[in-house]
């Protein structure tokens, strides 16, 4: 869209949108291609239907593929945080678990008012690696404690009013205002100057994430 300068990735299929081995592979190959692409300036993420993403893949979690699949999650997330270009999520209905990460690791976060985020491992007897170096990050040791440990369901606002997204949109705005930022933010920017500001202010928390 914009004359080339954004590209939006849809995650699918619908309701849940759960972010598979082949999802992680697609959307790889979707980041490594905008790099080389000169005018890109931001790769939007949403999801198909009335939800973002209920997370990773829970059959892929089974001891014959978990052995795999983590590392190459853990990976994946990675190459997000490291995407030259500016990211976006645009969050609307559930959040949950590997889609919340997903989210949280792109440059920007906005949601619409009735989004619900969480972070459910907990509650399968395991934790987000991920989530527990992006969750401080943008919130504070104190809040992503609440939800890594938790587990709950939370709304938008609560979110917004700890840093972790950026913004949150009446009920059918989301896409009023998402655009808005897109057309006052990030187009009059240099696509360049992005990038390289977009890498400068994440390689603190490149080094945390890689650390772990």
């Amino acid at each position: 869209t914009h004359d080339g300068q954004v590209v939006e990735v849809t995650l699918n299929p619908p309701p849940a949108n759960i972010v598979s081995s082949a999802m992680m592979d697609e959307i790889t190959d979707v980041l490594a291609a905008q790099q080389h692409q000169p005018q890109r300036k931001l790769i939007v993420f949403t999801g198909a239907g009335k939800h973002f993403s209920f997370g990773a893949s829970v059959e892929e979690h089974t001891p014959a593929q978990v052995g795999s699949m983590l590392p190459k999650f853990h990976s994946f997330i990675g190459t997000l945080l490291r995407c030259r270009v500016p990211t976006l999520a645009k969050v609307r209905g559930c959040c949950l678990g590997g889609g919340f990460e997903l989210a949280l690791a792109c440059t920007f976060t906005f949601a619409d008012g009735k989004a619900k985020f969480a972070v459910p491992e907990i509650k399968l007897g395991v934790f987000p690696p991920p989530d527990s170096v992006l969750l401080p990050w943008r919130t504070g040791d104190a809040f992503a404690s609440e939800m890594i440990l938790g587990g709950e369901m939370l709304p938008a606002a609560r979110l917004k009013e700890r840093g972790a997204i950026n913004g949150v949109s009446e009920e059918g705005a989301l896409d009023t205002d998402v655009a808005a930022f897109i057309e006052d933010v990030i187009l009059p920017k240099s696509a360049s100057a992005l990038r390289h500001a977009a890498a400068a202010s994440r390689m603190s928390t490149i080094a945390q994430y890689d650390s772990f």
